[in-house]
């Protein structure tokens, strides 16, 4: 006997599937409303301000492009090309540092060391602020502990300068490269270690023609993620380096305070939008590259 099936059968065994994604819908919709109100505002309201300038006889706003204008001469520009130097030094320091230590915990034999590592770097990349700026002024300051014991005055080190300020950054971004990289690190297939030393291939070329191929675009990606965390930073320079070292939220924060010049607000938002027009650039790079490592990783 055949059996027939009727429009009204394929509707009720559809409904179902039709509910459950209705259902799921509904459940994305609480997080979709947080994520309108948490990012879509404050972008709205300073896309506007960037965009707004005041006339300070009559205190009327107009929309014009001078805000912007400003933001990329004088101080401004060399703060944020003081940024974007700070940070990218950061980030690949971190990443060349990071790598060789994932590296280790993720072949170490020993379960203990890999879960102490692991615990202790997230507890460190976490770990910032006016809190990491005062155990490093009370130990490597000009009257810290270990440069009074070991002479380092002397021998011309500052620790409230740029390369300062890089080795107080690397204490927090180098523990973040670790538990950013170890992931994909696990993801690497055994068997392809094994076919190249069947090849003839030595350490050095497997890394070179295999593993780092391989591992290049999640490198990226923890590349862009240290960069993104040393360049938003704001309280650890602002505790130890104050404006001995130009950077960009410095600047935003001395704009919206009035430090410098009186009603310059607007400029901070500006500001805040080239910030965020460097970040996308950034994320423009890494993205297709992620597409990429995810294939092979996932295979």
């Amino acid at each position: 006997m055949t059996a027939t099936l009727t429009r009204s059968d394929v509707a009720t065994a559809a409904s179902p599937k039709r509910r459950r994604r209705a259902g799921g819908w509904l459940a994305v919709v609480p997080l979709l409303l947080f994520t309108a109100v948490s990012f879509g505002v404050p972008a709205i309201a300073m896309l506007n301000g960037a965009f707004t300038v005041k006339d300070p006889a009559t205190g009327a706003g107009s929309y014009s492009a001078q805000n912007l204008t400003t933001s990329l001469h004088g101080a401004y520009l060399t703060a944020l090309l003081g940024s974007v130097k700070l940070s990218a030094t950061c980030a690949g320091v971190a990443t060349v540092l990071g790598l060789p230590l994932a590296q280790v915990v993720v072949t170490s034999r020993f379960r203990a060391l890999r879960e102490a590592v692991l615990t202790a770097s997230g507890v460190l990349a976490n770990f910032g602020g006016v809190p990491l700026a005062f155990a490093f002024v009370a130990t490597l300051g000009n009257a810290g502990v270990l440069t009074r014991h070991l002479g380092l005055t002397e021998k011309g080190w500052n620790l409230y300068s740029f390369w300062g300020l890089v080795i107080v950054y690397l204490y927090f971004l180098i523990p973040l490269m670790v538990l950013t990289i170890t992931p994909a690190l696990e993801g690497l297939r055994t068997q392809w270690r094994e076919a190249a030393q069947n090849n003839g291939a030595t350490a050095v070329q497997y890394w070179r023609h295999v593993a780092l191929p391989v591992l290049l675009p999640s490198l990226l990606g923890g590349l862009v993620l240290l960069f993104g965390s040393a360049f938003a930073a704001y309280a650890t320079a602002a505790a130890m380096v104050g404006s001995s070292v130009p950077l960009v939220t410095l600047q935003i924060a001395d704009a919206i305070s009035g430090n410098v010049l009186v009603g310059q607000e607007n400029v901070a938002l500006a500001l805040s939008l080239d910030m965020v027009l460097v970040a996308g650039l950034v994320m423009a790079v890494y993205l297709p590259l992620q597409r990429r490592s995810a294939r092979w990783l996932d295979a």
